[in-house]
C-alpha cells in the first residue's frame, strides 16, 4: 500500500516531525498528513495522487515544512525499491479559513511497483 510506504518513508526522514495517516485529536500543532486522493492501477505498475499536509503555527513555518516534506518526497524514489518517480504536481497555501489553522500542501503522482 503506497500510503504505508509514504508514512514509513517521512516518518523517518522528518524526525521528529509527527506524520499521520488520519488528522489527530491532539496531534498537537506541527504535524504532517498523508492522504491517497487517487489513483490508477496496470498490470504491475499503479498510480497515486497522494497530498501531504504540512500543519505548523504559522504560515512561514509550515511554508518551511513543506519544503522539507518535498525534499524527502523527491528523495523516495532514490531510497524505495517499490516507488518508481516521484513528481510534484503542485503546493501551495492551504490555510484552514474556518479554524485559521495554517498548513501547505504538496501534491504528489507517484508511479510504483503494486506488490
Amino acid at each position: 500500500m503506497i500510503e504505508l510506504i509514504l508514512f514509513e518513508w517521512l516518518k523517518k526522514q522528518l524526525a521528529p516531525t509527527k506524520v499521520y495517516m488520519e488528522e489527530p485529536k491532539d496531534g498537537g500543532k506541527t504535524f504532517v498528513l498523508i492522504e491517497k486522493t487517487g489513483g490508477a492501477e496496470s498490470v504491475g505498475v499503479s498510480t497515486a495522487t497522494i497530498a501531504i499536509q504540512s500543519y505548523e503555527t504559522s504560515k512561514l513555518k509550515a511554508a518551511k515544512l513543506n519544503e522539507e516534506v518535498k525534499i524527502a518526497v523527491n528523495k523516495i524514489a532514490e531510497g524505495m525499491g517499490d516507488v518508481i518517480k516521484a513528481e510534484l504536481n503542485s503546493d501551495y497555501n492551504f490555510t484552514d479559513t474556518d479554524t485559521g489553522r495554517y498548513r501547505y500542501q504538496a501534491v504528489y503522482d507517484i508511479t510504483y511497483y503494486k506488490n
